[in-house]
C-alpha cells in the first residue's frame, strides 16, 4: 500500500505464537498484555500477523488476543464450516478457554463482518465494536474475490504463484500504483495473500470462506438489517478513502445504520488502513476504549429492541425510508444474510 510504513504481514513481530487445541483443531493465536481485553480479528486469507504494528502499543493497557482463525496462518486447516457464525462461536470456545468472559472486538474487512455477527450471538460477551473497512454491510467489494468465488479458483490462485505469473502481477501492481488508482492502495496487500496460499490445503480453505460471504454477484451476507441492535453498544467504523475492496461509502452507510457510532476515515488509505497509520489506528482505539463505557447488555433491553425492530419501523416491518437510503444492492443481500 502506497505510504505505508513495514507491512504487518513481513514486520518482525514481537509477539510469538501459542496454540490451544478445541474441537480437535489446533487454533493459533497471539496473546500479549494486562487490562480489558481487546479481540484483534483478521480478515479473509490473512492472520494474526497483520496486526503486528498495533499489538505491543495495545498491550502496554490492555489483554490483546489476536486469533489466527481456523483455515489461516497458523490454524488447522479442515474441510469445515467456515460461515461468519461458525467463526463467531470458535471466537467464543477460544475466549473460553483462555478465560476471557468479554472483550472489546476490533474486526477487520471478514474480521469485522464476524466481530458483528459475535456482537449479534454473544451481545452479553461484547464490551464495544470496533469494525475496521468491513464486510457485512453491503453487496459490493472488490471485483478480484468475486472471480475467485468462481468454479476453478484454485486453479487460478496456484497458477498466480508460478514465477513467470509472479513477475506479471507485480508489474501490473506497480503500474496501477504509478497511476495512482484506488486499486493500486492495495494491490501489494492482496498479492501478499495469495503468497500466503502456499499449498492446495491453504487455498481449499481460503475458497471455502471466500464462498460463504462472496458470489459473482459481491458479497451475499449483510448485518446491516439488524445494525439496530447495536443500539447501546459502543461502536467505532474506521476505513480509508480509497478502500478498493469494500468502498468507503458502506463506512457511512454502516454509520447511519448504528446508532450513536462513531466514524473516522483515513484520507488516502485503502483496505488496511492500520497499517497506513498505525499510530494514527493505536490513537484512535485507545481513545474510544478511553471515553466509552462497556455496553450494559441486558435481556429485557434487547428484547425490547427486537420488537420494536429498525427505528421508523411499525411492529418490525421494514421502514421504506430506511429501504431507499441503503440501496437495492444492500436489499438483494439482506436475503441471504447471516443467523
Amino acid at each position: 500500500m502506497a505510504g505505508a510504513p513495514a507491512r504487518g504481514r513481513h514486520a518482525e513481530h514481537s509477539v510469538g505464537l501459542s496454540h490451544r487445541v478445541i474441537h480437535g483443531y489446533r487454533r493459533a493465536y497471539r496473546m500479549a498484555g494486562e487490562g480489558p481485553a481487546i479481540l484483534l480479528i483478521h480478515g479473509i486469507g490473512d492472520s494474526s500477523a497483520t496486526w503486528a504494528d498495533v499489538i505491543p502499543e495495545l498491550a502496554r493497557h490492555h489483554t490483546v488476543i489476536a486469533p489466527d482463525l481456523l483455515g489461516h496462518g497458523a490454524s488447522d486447516k479442515p474441510r469445515a464450516d467456515y460461515s461468519v457464525a461458525a467463526y463467531a462461536n470458535g471466537i467464543r470456545d477460544l475466549l473460553g478457554v483462555l478465560g476471557i468472559e468479554r472483550a472489546t472486538l476490533v474486526g477487520h474487512s471478514l474480521g469485522g463482518g464476524v466481530a458483528m455477527q459475535f456482537a449479534y450471538q454473544f451481545p452479553e460477551r461484547t464490551d464495544r465494536l470496533i469494525l475496521v473497512s468491513a464486510g457485512g454491510v453491503g453487496r459490493e467489494v472488490n471485483p478480484v474475490l468475486r472471480a475467485v468465488s468462481l468454479p476453478g479458483a484454485d486453479l487460478m490462485l496456484s497458477t498466480l504463484r508460478l514465477p513467470g505469473m509472479r513477475s506479471q502481477v507485480g508489474l501490473f501492481t506497480r503500474l496501477i500504483r504509478l497511476l495512482d488508482t484506488d486499486l493500486g492502495q492495495d494491490a501489494g496487500e492482496l498479492l501478499d495473500l495469495v503468497d500466503a496460499l502456499p499449498d492446495h490445503t491453504s487455498r481449499s480453505a481460503f475458497i471455502s470462506t471466500l464462498r460463504a460471504v462472496v458470489d459473482w454477484r459481491g458479497q451475499v451476507v449483510t448485518m446491516l438489517d439488524r445494525c439496530y441492535l447495536t443500539q447501546g453498544m459502543p461502536t467505532l467504523l474506521l476505513w480509508g478513502s480509497r478502500d478498493s475492496v469494500v468502498p468507503v461509502h458502506h463506512a457511512y452507510g454502516a454509520h447511519a445504520a448504528m446508532p450513536g457510532s462513531r466514524l473516522e476515515i483515513f484520507d488516502g488509505a485503502g483496505h488496511f488502513p492500520f497499517h497506513t497509520d498505525p499510530a494514527r489506528f493505536r490513537a484512535l482505539v485507545e481513545d474510544f476504549m478511553c471515553t466509552t463505557a462497556p455496553a450494559d447488555w441486558s435481556p429485557e433491553r434487547w428484547r425490547e429492541h427486537l420488537r420494536a425492530g429498525r427505528p421508523g419501523s411499525t411492529d418490525g416491518a421494514p421502514d421504506p425510508a430506511f429501504d431507499r437510503a441503503v440501496d437495492q444492492d444492500l436489499q438483494e443481500a439482506s436475503e441471504r444474510s447471516a443467523t
